[in-house]
């Protein structure tokens, strides 16, 4: 399948996905499973990032893989919703590196408020190095390594060996 398919099924899985989200609002959906829906639109949602993605449609899947993160917030599912604000992340460091390190710090959030500081300090380098090639504000760029090291340093992990 083409470029063009692809993204045409992924425009299809949107719509569907949006559907779930519809429907899962509606009164007798609440009171039967209507997060069983959004748990639906969750993995669609998903599935038409990745369709973006082998389409090169990088925007647009970051935005879909948004849209599952806001659903998992929804559903109190933390670390999935961190998981899909990465993946958005990554995708959006294609074509927007400032939406890349929006993703990104809303990951960071969930981590750390998680307790997963090792997790978080790994995407504070994510963030510096956004900083350091394709937004050229080294200031900034120092100011997430700093981050990364002090998490690091607290979880007295040597991962980074930014000791040495």
């Amino acid at each position: 399948m083409d470029t063009s398919g692809k993204q045409a099924e992924a425009m299809a899985l949107l719509a569907e996905a949006e559907r779930k989200v519809k429907n899962s609002q509606s009164f007798f959906s609440g009171l039967f499973g209507g997060s069983s829906k959004i748990e639906e639109a969750c993995e669609i949602y998903a599935r038409a990032a990745n369709m973006f993605k082998m389409a090169k449609n990088w925007s647009a899947a970051g935005n879909a893989f948004c849209q599952a993160a806001q659903l998992h917030l929804q559903l109190q599912s933390k670390h999935d919703a961190a998981t899909c604000f990465v993946d958005a992340g990554n995708a959006f460091k294609k074509a927007d590196p400032q939406e890349a390190i929006n993703c990104l710090m809303r990951a960071i959030e969930i981590y750390t408020d998680m307790g997963r500081f090792t997790i978080a300090a790994k995407h504070h380098i994510s963030i510096a190095e956004i900083y350091e090639t394709e937004l050229v504000d080294v200031e900034k760029a120092i100011a997430h390594y700093e981050q990364s090291a002090d998490y690091y340093k607290g979880e007295e992990s040597n991962s980074a060996n930014l000791s040495g």
